[in-house]
């Protein structure tokens, strides 16, 4: 999505603008789960903050982060009726990492946000995953979650404990480093490519889930898909759809880990978020939906 520039006439607010940029959309994305919304909302508070007479505001940075959190609330909660009729399992739009993009336009990703934990964000309520994602994820106090959130400090500390309980009993486990990630995702990856079948089974858990989210445009699974041998099958599946040997998967890193991306013809076709614990992947995340690749390159 082509957005209009960033653009203030004193020098040196855009320069401190620009340092942080990156990490209010990473806030805008961890309450979103949609890059583009994301980047919306902090165009917006940048255009709010030159209406606001911010010669007056002693912490810009504070009140950026305020206001960006409070307009992606508002987003989220009209956000939240749109994705109930969402067609088959909604994912959050994938942060790729580019090593050559310019470091303002790169996205500051807390490292607990990876695909999983954010499809686990989404059964929170929009003030409890607001709570949660600013005192938890970003570390801010309560007093300026509070300004996000409209309540008092007190009722966000009881949003923020709901949300930790419910997290804590969902939320995947990282229990390997960047390395041993790597390592699995590889041989999924070869294993994938090759249809072997007996690997695939060696590399999931038992009880590993596979979701795939198309929107209704393209062709994927409309419910999770639960087990090894059915998982396995599937990502062969959708694996031979995409054209050569040579072009079918590249490593990449998705929002912080390694993941895969699918190519078919030379075009992406698919963004491989994968959860690895105990040595196995225990979850598999294929984003589809080709409006949700845009932001890829």
């Amino acid at each position: 999505m082509s957005r209009p520039p960033y653009v203030n006439n004193d020098e040196g607010l855009a320069a401190e603008f620009a340092v942080i940029r990156p990490r209010l959309v990473g806030v805008a994305y961890g309450l979103l789960g949609s890059l583009d919304e994301a980047e919306d909302v902090v165009q917006d508070a940048w255009f709010r903050l030159g209406r606001a007479g911010h010669a007056e505001i002693q912490d810009i940075t504070g009140w950026l982060v305020v206001t960006v959190s409070r307009l992606a609330l508002d987003v989220l909660r009209s956000a939240r009726v749109r994705r109930e009729d969402y067609v088959g399992p909604w994912l959050p739009e994938p942060v790729v990492a580019e090593a050559e993009a310019d470091p303002a336009d790169r996205v500051t990703l807390a490292e607990s946000m990876s695909l999983a934990m954010l499809v686990v964000l989404e059964s929170l309520s929009p003030a409890e995953r607001t709570a949660f994602v600013l005192h938890d994820v970003f570390g801010l106090a309560f007093d300026e979650v509070a300004q996000a959130v409209g309540r008092s400090a007190a009722a966000c500390r009881q949003l923020a404990a709901r949300a930790r309980k419910h997290v804590a009993a969902r939320a995947p486990r990282f229990e390997v480093d960047a390395a041993e990630h790597r390592r699995v995702v590889d041989a999924f990856a070869r294993a994938s490519v090759g249809g072997d079948i007996d690997t695939l089974l060696a590399l999931l858990d038992p009880d590993v889930v596979l979701r795939s989210d198309g929107g209704g445009l393209v062709t994927a699974a409309r419910r999770p898909i639960y087990g090894a041998d059915r998982v396995a099958r599937f990502v062969i599946g959708v694996v031979e759809r995409f054209g050569t040997a040579a072009d079918r998967i590249m490593p990449t890193t998705v929002n912080g880990w390694p993941g895969l991306l699918g190519f078919r013809g030379g075009e992406l076709r698919a963004v491989y978020g994968l959860t690895v614990a105990g040595g196995r992947i225990t979850g598999i995340d294929i984003v589809m939906n080709p409006k949700k690749l845009r932001s890829v390159r």
